[in-house]
């Protein structure tokens, strides 16, 4: 990934480490874990890594924001790094637009507006010195958004909502991609400990194998509304825009909340494709900031990802089949296509269901395929944005988030996405005072 986005491989091995001692730890492996990377060796899945943040063909086990206390540690504990007499942050603030001085050759970023937590409006201004810049970094979604919202972006795009135009890019919102996400679950006669992610099995052949367990949900929490965060929202997109509407949501959350209990006593399976070839646009609803724009990713719209999927259903029903596994929930064998009947009920979409999903793996993948919220592209390199990130045509503007990727990194891209933003401060930092200089 970092020869193939062109960047500094030895900058890169600075960074990473100065996120990893602040918010990463080693998990302690959970007893389903445990079992679930024995069965990822038994199938071959192979060498056994041990615990690394090397992305390296094998099994492995990753890093994780929760520490041995289970606290989760975020982003935002980066900012205990910063020099608090050169940095402001401002809570509750949300960006509306970016402000634009068009009286030169080029567009110039000048500042922002943006509203408090009470709803009133401010502007925030860069100063006269010429190395000042506004920085979006408002995720592989928000960030196209705002561009268009702010006069960047496809002509007919902006007309639509009668955005006045800064700048003509017909290529601010396309090439949206998710990696897709498809699981299997595996019931168990017993509660198991609740575990996220923290084993990993990464394929030769462009797909991830990983598992989670014991979601330990209440009924409370089924049918609480997460807001952005929610599976309302981030399903939208497995279903064309035509078909997202409020009856379609509604009929989503009674499918989630009549989940039978035994869809949380046990775990999933899931395979996610890796960079897949598939992808889609995002086009704006209408110009306000807080709502959310309409994104299509495609997902299997390419017949090399769709046959990847195939090929990790299979690796994954291996997995389940493995004597290590079968000792640990301590089920019977059970065979492909109970556990894919399952399966189609517990994966609650958007997407109607047909009754031939478990005949066929090809439509089990189109049917229960579910979002991992790993979005990237909207931004990219040499289309939006130039090598160092600088918005083209545009003065004083740069992005630094996923929506410049072609591809989301790793098995959590989470990590790269933070040290992207020290890389880039410290690339450009060395730049204005020299490669000797210290950071």
């Amino acid at each position: 990934f970092i020869r193939r986005v062109g960047w500094d491989e030895r900058l890169v091995n600075e960074s990473y480490p100065w996120v990893e001692k602040q918010i990463i730890h080693q998990p302690k492996l959970a007893q389903w874990q445990g079992a679930f990377k024995d069965s990822l060796l038994d199938v071959g899945v192979s060498p056994y890594n041990g615990f690394t943040y090397d992305h390296i063909h094998g099994t492995k086990v990753g890093g994780t924001l929760f520490d041995r206390f289970g606290r989760r540690h975020t982003a935002a504990e980066l900012l205990a790094s910063a020099n608090p007499k050169m940095l402001t942050v401002l809570v509750y603030a949300t960006v509306q637009k970016v402000l634009f001085d068009q009286t030169g050759r080029r567009p110039m970023a000048m500042g922002v507006i943006f509203k408090d937590e009470n709803g009133n409006q401010h502007r925030a201004f860069l100063t006269n010195n010429r190395r000042s810049e506004v920085i979006l970094s408002c995720g592989a979604i928000g960030t196209p958004q705002m561009l268009m919202l702010s006069g960047i972006g496809p002509k007919a795009e902006l007309d639509k909502l009668n955005i006045s135009m800064v700048l003509r890019n017909e290529f601010v919102g396309k090439g949206m991609a998710d990696n897709p996400m498809n699981s299997v679950f595996v019931p168990t006669n017993r509660p198991v400990e609740q575990s996220l992610i923290q084993t990993v099995g990464i394929t030769k052949m462009g797909v991830y194998i990983e598992s989670s367990s014991g979601f330990g949900q209440s009924q409370d929490s089924i049918r609480c509304h997460h807001g952005i965060l929610s599976a309302e929202i981030g399903q939208l997109s497995t279903i064309p825009p035509k078909q997202r509407t409020p009856e379609a949501i509604q009929a989503f959350i009674k499918g989630k909340r009549d989940l039978p209990h035994e869809a949380f006593k046990g775990g999933f399976i899931l395979e996610k494709i890796a960079r897949p070839i598939s992808t889609g646009h995002l086009n704006l609803v209408n110009t306000n900031i807080d709502d959310n724009p309409s994104v299509t990713f495609n997902y299997f719209h390419h017949p090399h990802d769709l046959q990847r999927c195939v090929d990790g259903i299979r690796m994954a029903a291996k997995v389940i089949q493995s004597k290590h596994f079968t000792n640990f929930t301590r089920c019977d064998k059970p065979t492909v296509e109970k556990l894919l009947n399952m399966s189609v009920k517990a994966n609650i979409n958007l997407i109607p269901k047909h009754t031939n999903d478990t005949k066929s793996l090809e439509q089990f993948c189109k049917d229960t395929v579910i979002t991992i919220w790993h979005y990237h592209g909207g931004c990219h390199v040499g289309k939006v944005v130039d090598p160092d990130l600088k918005v083209l045509g545009t003065n004083r503007l740069r992005i630094v988030d996923g929506s410049t990727f072609n591809e989301s990194p790793g098995t959590n891209p989470q990590g790269t996405v933070l040290m992207m933003g020290r890389y880039m401060g410290v690339k450009i930092l060395r730049r204005r005072l020299g490669k000797a200089a210290h950071v």
